[in-house]
């Protein structure tokens, strides 16, 4: 099944050299096209022609628009009759689950360094690609949250907007694979069931984000962690991150596709319950 991307695209790439940047559009420029669900199989198809082009030896992603790395929609969102239709159908169903799949499985495999420059919030599936990324270099207040089991608790910094659902899922984008890799389990487990939301400076002290540095200082520090790559032979940089990420890609072949098959359960039984998070276990209305 092969599924086309509306004419506003979800992530673009430039190419410097041997560099190559995806920017990935903000959801608030797209969501009104039908785009916003499209970022998950975008994305991963930007990464897999970028892992055969042997001109491209550095990926860089990040967000479009400072400020924002990629952040969920507003609350309001979620309530709307479009989003509603959209859970329920088969296409968007199969672009987004298979998007994600793709995404991450591209994120470990590609042979190449991915490096995460947060210029942003990164609330929602940004947050799972961020923390999918090998090296991340972050403005250190942008905001990092899973948003799943929010609850309508987290807001973006421009605005204080809440965004993310106001229903609870399990977090089937990803953040399943790569959280239990990055944090201590009663961590990993406060920071998803909670939904906390972090700052890049707090992620750095936990050891989670490489570099946590004020905004003016991104774009130089960014510029050095791709430079000291370079400087790197490719091919040992391949095998090293290979072997790094074997235990991850397991990891991802046991609970990727299954997370996300839970949260469409949610979803199943959220629209059965006309959208209200109502669901207690025995139950049987």
């Amino acid at each position: 099944m092969r599924v086309q991307v509306d004419e506003v695209r979800a992530c673009e790439v430039r190419k410097a050299g041997q560099v190559a940047t995806i920017e990935i559009t903000p959801f608030r420029e797209t969501v009104e096209t039908g785009v916003a669900a499209d970022i998950h199989w975008s994305l991963g198809a930007m990464l897999d022609d970028l892992r055969w082009d042997d001109s491209v030896r550095v990926i860089v992603i990040t967000g479009k628009r400072d400020g924002e790395f990629l952040i969920a929609p507003p609350i309001d969102h979620y309530g709307s009759e479009a989003q509603k239709r959209r859970m329920r159908g088969i296409k968007a169903s199969w672009s987004t689950s298979q998007g994600v799949i793709r995404t991450h499985q591209a994120l470990a495999l590609i042979e190449k360094p991915v490096v995460g420059r947060l210029n942003g919030d990164a609330l929602g599936f940004g947050q799972s690609v961020l923390l999918g990324c090998d090296l991340i270099v972050a403005r250190e207040d942008a905001r990092i949250s899973d948003l799943h089991l929010s609850m309508g608790q987290v807001r973006r910094s421009e605005d204080e907007v809440v965004v993310g659902p106001p229903y609870g899922l399990v977090p089937g984008d990803g953040a399943l694979v790569w959280v239990p890799q990055s944090m201590p389990p009663q961590k990993a487990k406060e920071y998803l069931m909670l939904s906390r939301c972090l700052t890049a400076r707090e992620m750095a002290e936990m050891g989670i984000v490489n570099y946590a540095v004020p905004a003016p200082e991104l774009n130089g520090k960014t510029d050095e962690i791709v430079a000291e790559l370079l400087a790197r032979p490719a091919a040992a940089l391949a095998m090293t991150k290979r072997l790094l990420n074997r235990h991850l890609v397991e990891q991802m072949n046991l609970s990727l596709d299954l997370a996300y098959a839970y949260e469409k359960i949610n979803f199943f039984e959220l629209s059965r319950a006309r959208w209200q998070d109502k669901f207690v276990l025995g139950d049987e209305d």
